[in-house]
Formats: C-alpha cells, structure tokens, sequence
C-alpha cells in the first residue's frame, strides 16, 4: 500500500512536470516545489553594482535654513528602497480633516529626492507612498524642483495641477522649468491640505516663496481613505539614488510651533545608518525562489525584483522562461495561477506571459512601446492615479496592438495579498474578433486584437517573466501553482 502511495505520488509530480499529449491536456503544472530549471537571461543580474546607502539626518544644532536660533533638522537624505524618516508623532488624522504646516528649508546639497509631510508609519513600502500628503524636493545641481503629491490608502496617487509651480514639467504648461535656488538659499514654504475644497473631493494647496501650486484630489480618492500619524522628513522609498542635505526650521505643525531651540526628540527610525543594498536599478533578482508568498500549495515560487528592461543595451533586458513548442495565433492559449505584489513603484511594469525568447529581447533602439515584439501576456502596472493594474497585453511586429473592451482593469494592491488570475487568448471566430481575456479573482477584462493582422509572423517558444523594452523602476511580485499551454495540437 505504501508502495502504490509512493508511486502514485511520483506520477503526479510527473505530470507537473511535462506537457501532456491529450487533446483535453495540452497545458503544463508547475508548482515550483523544486527549481525547475528554466531558461534565463540576466534574470540574476550583477549589475549594476549594489550602492552604498548614507543616512545622516534628524536634530542638528547648525543654522542653515534661517531660522531665527540655532537648532534645525535635516542632514543627508538618501532615496532608497528602504525607508527612513525622522518625523513629531502626531494624533492621528485622515482625509476628511485639514492638515497644514509651514516652515523655511534649504538645500545645501546637489542631487536628492526628499518627501517633507505627512505620512503613516504602518505604510512606508514604495513611492508613491500610501497615506501621504507631501512636498517632494528634487535637488539637481544648483536647483532644485518641488511637486506636490499625495496618494490615499489604497496606493491611488495624484500630483498635477491646473496651477503649476514653474517647476512643474507636462504638456501644455511650461516647457522649460527655472526650479528654485539651491546652494544654501532660504525658501519660506506652507502645505496645507483642505477636505472642503474641489466641491468637496479635497485639494492641497502648497506655496514656495510666491509660487504656489494647488492640487485637486482625484474623484473618488477621498473616499478611499487615508491614516497619517507623522509629519517629517521621509525619503522617497524607490530605489538607490544620489542623496543630499536639505534643512527645516521654524515649522508650524497643524497650529503648534517648532523652534528647534533643543532636540525635540522627534520619532526616528533608520536616519543615522549607512549600509549596502543591492535594490539599484536595473539590477534583475527573479527566478525560481523559495518562498511562499503568493498563496501556492507548497514552499517554492516564481518571482524577485522585475525592473523594467531597456531594448538599448542587451544586458538591461531580461527574462525567465520555460521552454516551449512553438506556438501561434492561430489556436487558443491559457495560463492561469496565483499572484502576490508586494511592492509597486510608480512607473513599474511586471510581465509574464508567452513570449519569443530571440525577439522579445533584440536589441534596437526603438522606444515607441514598452511591450516587447512577440508577446502575448498580463501586464501588471499604474497609471498612479489608479494604483496598479492587471490587464491583458500584446505586441506582434508593430506597436498598437489593438483595443480594449472599456472596462476599467481589476486593480492589485501592493500589501502582499495572493490572488487567482487567468489569461484566456480566443483566436477570431465568426464575427468575434480574436481576443484575449484577463481575469483576477473573477474580474475580467477584455483586449480584442486588430483583425488586419497576420497571426501566422508570430509565435512563442517560452512561458514566464520578460522585462520591457523601456527602463523604469520595479517591482517585488511573486507567482505560483502556474498552468499554461505548452503545445497547440
């Protein structure tokens, strides 16, 4: 009897293992209980080489932004994949009440990327930042520019502004941005945060001498809520960056005043370290990984740090893949499995799916489309205004790859939650254009295909992640328990 048991159970991790033959069976099982083994390219990547990370900031005695004593906070400040901040504990507060602060700040540094605001201590994960309301320097040289931005508790983030500050870069405002004076030079500057404003969605009003920037919280933002507990200095939580000092003084924190006249012992929390972190864009870490985040049966997964690639340089393109027949168009393919997304940057982008492992990574100088040739998949991205989505997503030889249904994707959040999503490619049949149909936790949504395509220029040979063919920032996200076409009878 422990016989049979045995060797039923080496069949079955068999049949995980191989693609079956049957009509009704043309899709492989892979549970990631082992290391499958399966194709790669740069997916461990070396480089680029991880970065010293220098964290220097919180009390200090100097005077460097102008307040009327000695006594400031403020130091050297390094983006980060690792958050810290140095922040007054304040009684916590939400959306639907009013937040300000003012203060005088300077910028003796040359490069860096600073959120100055208020945040939630139980949500530091990525930028944009859940539960946030914040100034954002960005220092480069002799200037540095200041945007408003805020996202709510469910990674939903908004940032533009009918008023811009002259800092402000995007279509139809100002093309050439002046910023403002670094090197030392005092700014005065306020941050206040109105739930009456906009008809009653909210609006952030922030000014820097006599700039000033006014933003619109987006409909329906409000109501997802928001928790802030702190009101400080946070680094933008991304990846490693180029840090630099900035300085705060004579702040007024929703009415009550800060002279720094003495340390305030303020909450701090890895504002004075300096350590290694291999988190440098784009330094690829996925694979086969043993964990078990994303809900599978067993220990054993897919997944790690996808950056986005970059079609310039071969070694900035990347993918994990196993090995298929090659496959077309012209019948129908499925994947389905378990996904967890436990950290999402904005202007991040995951994709798995079926793809060519020649021409989803040439390498070209085109930048038109992020989606690699040759691909046929879920993508797994912002818009930040919405979080993140789980759409389907196709590429032949040209970009444009057709038209979605109108239904608004199903959206995934970054807290590490496991999901069941599908992907179900329909060749045209009748007058039913060829499609392809996403599905997570049950909610679909549809991207039919241009009919005037000529299915037969494209094929697949491998299943898994690819990078795409624009850089960006990254993702941590996991996959399991996957099932997937791997021969067309």
């Amino acid at each position: 009897m422990i016989c049979r048991r045995i060797s039923e159970v080496c069949i079955t991790m068999l049949l995980l293992s191989m693609c079956l033959s049957t009509a009704a069976a043309e899709e492989r099982l892979q549970d990631f209980a082992t290391d499958p083994g399966w194709d790669r390219l740069n997916n461990r990547s070396e480089k680029p080489n991880k970065r010293t990370i220098k964290q220097d900031f919180g009390y200090h005695t100097s005077q460097h932004a102008g307040g009327e004593r000695a006594g400031e906070i403020g130091g050297f400040i390094t983006p980060a994949g690792e958050a810290a901040y140095y922040a007054k504990p304040l009684k916590e507060a939400d959306l639907s009440q009013g937040l300000t602060a003012s203060g005088k700040l300077a910028c003796t540094g040359r490069q860096f990327n600073v959120l100055i605001g208020f945040f939630h201590t139980g949500a530091l994960k990525e930028w944009r930042t859940p539960n946030t309301i914040a100034l954002r320097i960005y220092g480069r040289g002799e200037k540095f520019y200041a945007y408003v931005e805020y996202a709510t508790a469910k990674w939903r983030a908004g940032g533009d502004s009918p008023q811009p500050f002259p800092s402000m870069q995007s279509p139809n405002r100002h093309s050439d941005p002046r910023g403002f004076a670094a090197g030392g030079a005092v700014h005065d500057w306020s941050l206040r945060y109105d739930p009456h404003a906009n008809n009653g969605l909210g609006a952030i009003t922030v000014t820097l001498d006599q700039e000033t920037s006014v933003c619109h919280l987006d409909p329906g933002h409000k109501a997802d809520g928001g928790r802030f507990n702190r009101f400080g200095i946070l680094n933008v939580v991304k990846h490693a960056d180029s840090g630099g000092e900035i300085w705060l003084d004579d702040l007024t924190i929703n009415g009550e005043t800060e002279r720094f006249d003495a340390d305030p012992h303020w909450d701090a929390f890895h504002n004075r370290r300096t350590y290694q972190t291999q988190n440098v864009r784009p330094r690829f870490d996925f694979g086969f990984s043993n964990t078990k985040f994303a809900g599978g049966r067993d220990a054993g997964e897919l997944g790690g740090l996808v950056f986005r690639g970059d079609c310039r340089t071969e070694e900035k393109l990347a993918y994990y893949g196993d090995r298929l027949d090659v496959l077309s168009l012209a019948k129908p393919l499925k994947a389905a499995g378990k996904i967890s997304l436990r950290r999402g940057i904005t202007d991040s982008t995951t994709l798995i799916g079926f793809f060519h492992a020649q021409q989803s990574t040439l390498v070209s100088n085109q930048q038109s489309t992020g989606l690699p040739k040759h691909f046929l998949g879920v993508a797994i991205e912002g818009p930040s205004s919405q979080g993140f989505y789980v759409y389907p997503a196709f590429r032949g030889e040209r970009a444009a790859p057709g038209r979605s249904s109108g239904t608004a994707p199903p959206i995934i959040l970054p807290d590490g939650s496991a999901h069941d999503w599908t992907l179900d490619y329909r060749p045209a049949e009748g007058s039913q254009p060829a499609r392809i149909i996403v599905t997570l936790d049950g909610r679909s949504v549809t991207l039919n295909l241009d009919p005037s395509r000529d299915p037969a220029e494209i094929n697949f040979n491998r299943f898994g992640i690819v990078t795409t063919w624009i850089d960006g920032n990254g993702q941590l996200i996991y996959f399991d328990d996957l099932s997937y076409t791997c021969r067309q009878e």
